[in-house]
């Protein structure tokens, strides 16, 4: 499948599990990739490496930072001269017990509104005018049935990605008919966080849903694919990718 071949796509947090499965269903496509990473040059070096085709670059770029969102841009400005995708996928999350309201204390809620929401209007803010470059862009950002239930890692997580989606519904209306702008919205994941869990929270999980398990993140990297290639008439949308889990 060659879909994509020859656009250029970024993955905000790339070298991580969600944010590596996207970047290689996008670069199998034919995209360009290029991967930013706050931390861990490792990871994201090993995304890279990982990728078919070529021509995809590495970069460290903090989505809280705006000169690190400009100097992002001018790269890939310079080395491509485009931008046809951009996967909000950096966040971030600590478990603290919703009803233990001292635990949450400010410094973890400005950080987690910071990354998961800042972060993502700043990346869209800062390569806004590549994407509307020629045919217009997509955005895709990372979001969570939690902005919807109501049940997540902490309570400022969920109104994060609460806020994610109501920026999705906002920005789809600024910015059209330049750039479409979606949320992929994912219950539990198979990844690092959920495998620091308890294995009985995720029975109970996967015995509440519908389709008999929890997402990996090939299906979330599927909807982000399927999204920009094929959803090329919906805006403004939120993707559930969670296996039918509010039914459960």
């Amino acid at each position: 499948m060659t879909d994509l071949r020859g656009q250029v796509a970024v993955v905000t947090g790339g070298g991580g599990g969600i944010g590596s499965a996207i970047c290689r269903r996008l670069a199998a496509a034919g995209a360009h990739t290029v991967i930013t990473y706050n931390s861990d040059q490792s990871k994201a070096r090993a995304a890279a490496n990982a990728l078919a085709g070529g021509n995809h670059l590495i970069m460290r770029a903090p989505v809280d930072d705006a000169e690190a969102q400009s100097k992002l841009a001018e790269a890939i400005s310079e080395k491509y001269g485009r931008l046809n995708v951009l996967v909000n996928n950096a966040g971030i999350t600590k478990a603290v017990p919703h009803a233990d309201l001292d635990a949450l204390d400010d410094e973890t809620i400005d950080q987690i509104f910071r990354v998961n929401w800042r972060g993502a209007f700043a990346s869209i803010r800062a390569l806004r005018p590549l994407l509307m470059a020629g045919a217009g862009g997509v955005v895709i950002n990372i979001s969570s049935i939690a902005g919807r239930t109501g049940v997540g890692s902490n309570v400022a997580y969920c109104a994060s990605k609460a806020a994610m989606d109501s920026m999705t519904r906002s920005l789809a209306r600024a910015l059209a008919p330049q750039i479409r702008v979606l949320s992929i919205s994912p219950g539990w994941v198979d990844g690092e966080y959920a495998q620091r869990m308890p294995r009985a929270l995720i029975a109970e999980q996967e015995d509440k849903t519908p389709l008999g398990r929890i997402a990996n993140a090939e299906d979330v990297a599927e909807a982000v694919y399927a999204a920009v290639a094929h959803l090329r008439f919906s805006t403004g949308d939120i993707i559930p990718v969670d296996g039918g889990r509010p039914l459960g």
